[in-house]
C-alpha cells in the first residue's frame, strides 16, 4: 500500500504550503507530506502583490512575521479604462514580495513545523478505499490537497475541467528599475480589448513587478500573436518603465461557485479556480483557502470534502457571489469608470472596492 500520510499535498505554492501548516496547527503529530516538481527556491510568475488581508491568514498560519523585513506598500493608484483616477493611502498597506522569496520562507516554515517536503513530481492518481494513492501507489494519503497551480495534475486525474476560456485571463509579468522611493501599486486599465489593465507594483528595493493582462478570447481575439499583444501593450501603458525577464502565465478566474474536489482530494488555490475575477489576486485566496483544506483533511476524518466545501462557503461564499455579479458588470468599462470617479469623490467606496478587489469584502 506504500508510505502511509495522514495528508499528501501537491504543490508547493502558497496554497499548498498553507495546507501544510494549517493543518499542523490543527494536528501537531498529523503526518504531512509536501511534494512539489521543483526545488525551493523558485520563480513564479505572479504580480507578486501581498495584501494586508493576506498577512492576517500568514497570522492564522503562526508565522505573522514571514514578510516583516519587506517595506509596506501605502499607496493604491488606479487609472479606469476612460481615464477617470484616484490614488490614495489604503487603510492597511500592502507588500510586494517576489514569490522566490515568498514561496520558498513558506515552506521552510512548513518543514520547521515538521512537514516532510520531497521534489516529486505526480502523474498518477488513484482512489482506494479510504486513502488515496500517488505514483502507483508509492504513495498512500487518507487525503490528498491539489494546490498544483492552474494548469493542476490534481486536478485532472480527479476528473474535474479546467476553466474555461471566458474565465481564463493571462498576464506578463517581468521586473523594472523604479526610484528607491518609489511606494504606489499603480493600476492603469485599457479600454482596448477590455478588461485589461497594466499594473506597477514597487517592491522596495529599486524594483518593481510589471506586467499586463487581460481575458484569453480577447487576446485570441486579437488574430496576433500572443507575445506581440501582451508585450507590447505593456510597453504602450508603462512606456517610462522597460521590463525585463517577462514570463506569462494563466489565471483562472473564479465563476462564483469553485469546485472543490472529489473524494478524498481537495483542491486550493488556482487548482480550484480561486482568483479574483476583478483583479486577478489569487495570493489571498490561496492562503485561504489552502488553510482550509489542510484544516478539514486533518479535522474531518469521514467525508473532508464535505466540511471543507462548508468552510469555504462560510469564509468565501457572499465575497465570490459579489465578485462575479460585478465581474459581470465590470465587462462594460462606464461601470469601471464610474466605480472609479466615485472612489476618488468617497474614501468609503475606495476602502470598499480595495476590500473586495483584494480581499473577501462585499457589496452591502
Amino acid at each position: 500500500m506504500g508510505d502511509g500520510w495522514d495528508l499528501i499535498i501537491v504543490g508547493g505554492g502558497p496554497a499548498g504550503a498553507a495546507a501544510a501548516l494549517g493543518a499542523k496547527r490543527v494536528r501537531p503529530d498529523a503526518r504531512v507530506l509536501l511534494l512539489d516538481k521543483s526545488d525551493f527556491p523558485r520563480d513564479k510568475a505572479c504580480g507578486d502583490g501581498i495584501a494586508a488581508h493576506g498577512r492576517d491568514e500568514l497570522a492564522l498560519l503562526g508565522v505573522p512575521g514571514l514578510i516583516d523585513d519587506h517595506r509596506p506598500v501605502p499607496h493604491l493608484e488606479v487609472i479606469s479604462p476612460g481615464g477617470a483616477r484616484v490614488r490614495a493611502t489604503v487603510a492597511r498597506p500592502n507588500h510586494v514580495v517576489p514569490r522566490m522569496v515568498f514561496d520558498a520562507r513558506l515552506v521552510e516554515a512548513a518543514r520547521r513545523r515538521g512537514v516532510e517536503v520531497r521534489r516529486h513530481h505526480v502523474r498518477d492518481l488513484t482512489f482506494a478505499g479510504g486513502h488515496v494513492l500517488l505514483s502507483g501507489g508509492a504513495l498512500r494519503g487518507r487525503v490528498v490537497v491539489g494546490a498544483d497551480g492552474a494548469n493542476s495534475a490534481v486536478r485532472r486525474l480527479i476528473g474535474l475541467p479546467a476553466a474555461p476560456p471566458r474565465h481564463t485571463a493571462i498576464a506578463v509579468r517581468g521586473y523594472a528599475d523604479v526610484p528607491a522611493g518609489d511606494d504606489v501599486q499603480h493600476i492603469a486599465m485599457q479600454a482596448e480589448g477590455w478588461p485589461a489593465y497594466a499594473w506597477s507594483f514597487p517592491i522596495g528595493d529599486g524594483t518593481a513587478n510589471v506586467g499586463f493582462g487581460m481575458l484569453l478570447p480577447r487576446l485570441r481575439a486579437t488574430g496576433l500573436p500572443g507575445r506581440q499583444v501582451l508585450h507590447g501593450r505593456l510597453a504602450e501603458l508603462l512606456p517610462h518603465l522597460p521590463a525585463r525577464n517577462l514570463r506569462a502565465h494563466h489565471l483562472p478566474l473564479s465563476p462564483g461557485r469553485p469546485k472543490p474536489g472529489a473524494g478524498r482530494v481537495l483542491l486550493a488555490g488556482d487548482a480550484a479556480g480561486l482568483i479574483n475575477p476583478l483583479t486577478g489576486e489569487g495570493i489571498y485566496y490561496a492562503l485561504l483557502s489552502g488553510r482550509l483544506a489542510g484544516q478539514a483533511a486533518v479535522e474531518a476524518d469521514g467525508d473532508p470534502l464535505r466540511a471543507y466545501r462548508r468552510k469555504l462557503r462560510e469564509a468565501l461564499g457572499r465575497h465570490l457571489r459579489t465578485t462575479d455579479l460585478l465581474a459581470r458588470a465590470a465587462q462594460s468599462p462606464g461601470f469601471i469608470d464610474a466605480a472609479i470617479a466615485t472612489a476618488a469623490r468617497r474614501r468609503e467606496v475606495f476602502d470598499l472596492l480595495v476590500d473586495v478587489g483584494l480581499g473577501a469584502g462585499t457589496v452591502p
